[in-house]
């Protein structure tokens, strides 16, 4: 059989030593071709992470940025603001939600707009943390006449953040904080109080230098004692952190002025129309 099969390859034309030749040269054609395969998918790989980074790698190994700027009211750092501004007042959910048809029963209010600046530098989110890379400009908030929900816009920057790139959580304990405690209070009988009880659970890491959205609902109003709850979202509607908290107003309430905590909340911005603010009435619902 062995020499029939070598008289049969002679006859072919072919001899077994180049059949052995050509069984050595097709295996390493064939490592030829894996190589450059795994080092085209490589390649295109690291461009695509590079332009666009998957958020785990982001979370991973952020790329470095520079600090934010000494100066909040420098010419660089206001024309940063005035295009978060505009950023802010671009976003397609905030122009969803003016159109809504029950968006007459919404007002908007800027939280410490109107803040006296005496009290504003010793205040922590308005004053401490205001600016390029931190909290760049006052947020917008939509809230309805009842008070009993509210809707908030925050820009959190990079310099807010615990691990690199990521928000510090303490952070966004202290705007959910605020932000319960805005249509807490206005549920209160003189519009004082304080945090009794703030309960928080974060689902997920909110990645900085992005618009974050501040959901709140009021749970319950009894005397002085009102519950609420929140949430925080990224522009996806994905749930990042819940809350829920409890605040009272002291008995000692009727000896303080809820003046500066009202300029401090933000009262309703000014309208086209006439809105009827005395006795907290709301402006009467729009005839269709």
């Amino acid at each position: 059989m062995l020499l029939r099969r070598v008289f049969q390859q002679r006859i072919n034309g072919a001899s077994p030593f180049s059949l052995r030749a050509n069984a050595t040269v097709q295996p390493r054609r064939n490592h030829l071709r894996t190589l450059a395969l795994v080092s085209f998918v490589g390649i295109g790989t690291y461009t695509a992470g590079a332009v666009a980074p998957h958020p785990v790698f982001a979370f991973i190994a952020p790329r470095p940025a520079p600090g934010p700027p000494a100066d909040p009211d420098s010419p660089e750092s206001l024309a940063y603001a005035a295009s978060i501004e505009e950023a802010l007042q671009s976003l397609p959910l905030l122009s969803t939600l003016r159109s809504q048809p029950d968006a007459d029963q919404w007002y908007e209010a800027r939280p410490y707009k109107r803040f006296p600046e005496e009290r504003r530098v010793n205040n922590l989110t308005a004053g401490a943390l205001r600016g390029p890379g931190k909290l760049a400009i006052i947020p917008l908030v939509r809230s309805k006449w009842d008070e009993s929900e509210a809707i908030g816009f925050v820009h959190v920057g990079r310099g807010l953040c615990g691990h690199d790139g990521i928000v510090h959580g303490g952070l966004l304990a202290t705007l959910l904080d605020e932000s319960l405690a805005r249509t807490a209070i206005n549920n209160l009988p003189d519009k004082i109080g304080v945090t009794a009880n703030l309960s928080i659970n974060y689902r997920a890491p909110t990645f900085a230098d992005q618009f974050i959205i501040i959901k709140v609902r009021l749970l319950e109003k009894r005397g002085r004692k009102v519950q609420v709850s929140g949430q925080v979202e990224d522009l996806k509607g994905n749930v990042l952190v819940e809350a829920n908290g409890t605040f009272v107003q002291p008995k000692y309430s009727n000896l303080l002025s809820n003046s500066v905590v009202k300029q401090a909340m933000g009262e309703p911005e000014a309208t086209e129309s006439p809105v009827l603010l005395s006795e907290g009435v709301p402006p009467p619902a729009r005839k269709s």
